[in-house]
C-alpha cells in the first residue's frame, strides 16, 4: 500500500503538469475553436527562459518573469500569425499553429544547444517524508503550484469582467460582439494565458532532469488529457491531466510485474490507451459538451 500511494502521488505531480498544458489547449479552443499546436514550443521556450534568467535573478523570480515573457510571446504570435487568419477554415488555422510550433522550437533549440540545460530549480530529486510515505519535493511543488494556479484561473473566469467576457465569447461569439465585447481581445488574452501556463509547465518538466531539444514531446501528453476530460471543459482538462499522470505512473511501477507480456515502455503510450478507451465510451470526453445534431 505504501508503494502504491507513493506511485499515485508521483502520478498526481506529473499529471498536474499535463493539466497546466491541457488548460492552455482548452482556453484557446474555447475562445477560438482552434486547437493550438504551438503549446509544446511555448512550454520549451518557458523552460529555456527560466534556465537563463535563474542565473541572473534567482529561481523564483525567473519563473515569474519567464511566464510573463512567454505570455507576451504568445500574445505576439496571436497578433501576427493567428489574427489575420480569422474567418479562415479551422483546419487552416490549426496548420498555422503547427508551423508556429516548428519555428519557435527551432529558435529555442539554438539556446539549448546539444547538452542538457538545468533550470536551476531548488528541488531536484530531494525527498521528504509524509508520515510513512517518502516522495520527491518536486511532485509536491507541482501539485501545490498547479492547485493555486487553477484556483486563480477559475476565480478569474467567474468574478472578473475579462473572465466573464471570455466565457461569453466562448459561448457565442456573435452574441458577445452584439453586447460590445471585443472578441479580438478575448482571442489575445486566451493565447497570453495559455503561454503563461505553458511556461510554468515547462519549468516543472525541467526540474531535476533538465531540458533538451526533445523535451517538447512531453507536451503531447496533454492531448490525451484534453480528450479524456473534454475538449471544451476547463475542469475536465485538470481531471484529464491528473488521470493521465496517475495511469502513466501506475504503468511505470507495476506493468513489468503484472503484465510483462506487454513489453517494455508501455507507460509511454498508456495516456493514448486511456484516450482511446474514453473515445470509445464517451467521444466528447468525461466532462465535454455533448453535441447533438438533428438531420
Amino acid at each position: 500500500m505504501k508503494g502504491l500511494l507513493e506511485t499515485v502521488i508521483r502520478g498526481l505531480g506529473n499529471g498536474s503538469v499535463y493539466a497546466l498544458l491541457a488548460l492552455g489547449f482548452v482556453i484557446i479552443y474555447k475562445a477560438t475553436r482552434v486547437i493550438s499546436f504551438a503549446q509544446p514550443a511555448l512550454m520549451l521556450a518557458g523552460a529555456v527562459a527560466v534556465s537563463y534568467l535563474a542565473e541572473v535573478t534567482g529561481f523564483y523570480a525567473a519563473v515569474l518573469l519567464s511566464a510573463l515573457l512567454i505570455a507576451l510571446v504568445a500574445l505576439g504570435i496571436e497578433r501576427v500569425a493567428i489574427r489575420p487568419m480569422v474567418g479562415r477554415p479551422v483546419f487552416v488555422v490549426a496548420i498555422i499553429t503547427l508551423g508556429v510550433d516548428v519555428v519557435v522550437r527551432v529558435v529555442v533549440n539554438g539556446f539549448i544547444g546539444r547538452d542538457v540545460r538545468q533550470v536551476g530549480d531548488p528541488w531536484g530529486f530531494t525527498q521528504v517524508s509524509l508520515g510513512p510515505l517518502v516522495v520527491q519535493r518536486r511532485w509536491l511543488a507541482m501539485l501545490l503550484v498547479t492547485a493555486v494556479l487553477v484556483a486563480l484561473l477559475f476565480a478569474f473566469f467567474r468574478y472578473t469582467r475579462y473572465g466573464l467576457a471570455m466565457r461569453a465569447a466562448a459561448f457565442d461569439q456573435e452574441t458577445a460582439l452584439a453586447q460590445g465585447i471585443s472578441v479580438g481581445a478575448v482571442f489575445a488574452l486566451s493565447w497570453a494565458l495559455a503561454g503563461f501556463l505553458a511556461a510554468v509547465a515547462g519549468m516543472f518538466v525541467g526540474t531535476g532532469q533538465g531540458i533538451e531539444q526533445l523535451t517538447w514531446v512531453v507536451a503531447l501528453k496533454a492531448l490525451p488529457a484534453i480528450i479524456v476530460g473534454g475538449l471544451d471543459s476547463l475542469g475536465g482538462a485538470v481531471v484529464g491531466g491528473l488521470v493521465v499522470g496517475v495511469v502513466e505512473s501506475l504503468f511505470q511501477s507495476y506493468q513489468g510485474e503484472f503484465a510483462p507480456w506487454l513489453g517494455q515502455n508501455v507507460a509511454v503510450v498508456s495516456p493514448y490507451i486511456v484516450m482511446l478507451i474514453v473515445l470509445l465510451v464517451r467521444p466528447y470526453g468525461l466532462f465535454g459538451t455533448r453535441e447533438v445534431e438533428r438531420v
